[in-house]
């Protein structure tokens, strides 16, 4: 199942192990992506907590960590390739797995409720 943030990451959950991403509508605030500095593997995580850094040609943005966990694995095709952020967010453009307590995602948005915040950015 996958849940968001109001910072606008994503995560997916299988088991114990979450994969993280920005959402499609952060990607299109951003621009062209030109640069993504991510944390290194081991590395613990808060929620909430910054894990990285996402550059455009319009502006710099702190990742933020939607559930507290540690660092498995970074998506290391996006230093050859930051621009997988802009054409596949939620998919090739992920940015890392964390090991995570399932417990950590009740106070997240499913879908539905994230497309409703959405709306709610717009009016």
């Amino acid at each position: 199942m996958k849940f968001y943030t109001e910072t606008h990451e994503w995560i997916e959950v299988n088991d114990r192990i979450g994969t993280v991403g920005i959402t499609d509508y952060a990607q299109s605030q951003l621009g062209d992506v030109v640069f993504v500095e991510l944390p290194d593997p081991g590395t613990e995580l808060e929620k909430g907590a910054a894990f990285g850094v996402v550059e455009s040609v319009k502006a710099a943005s702190d990742l933020f960590s939607p559930v507290r966990g540690k660092v498995v694995e970074v998506n290391a095709e996006l230093s050859a390739r930051p621009e997988l952020v802009n054409k596949d967010p939620e998919g090739e453009g992920w940015m890392i797995r964390l090991e995570i307590d399932p417990s950590g995602l009740s106070d997240l948005m499913d879908e539905q409720a994230y497309k409703a915040y959405l709306e709610g950015l717009k009016s």
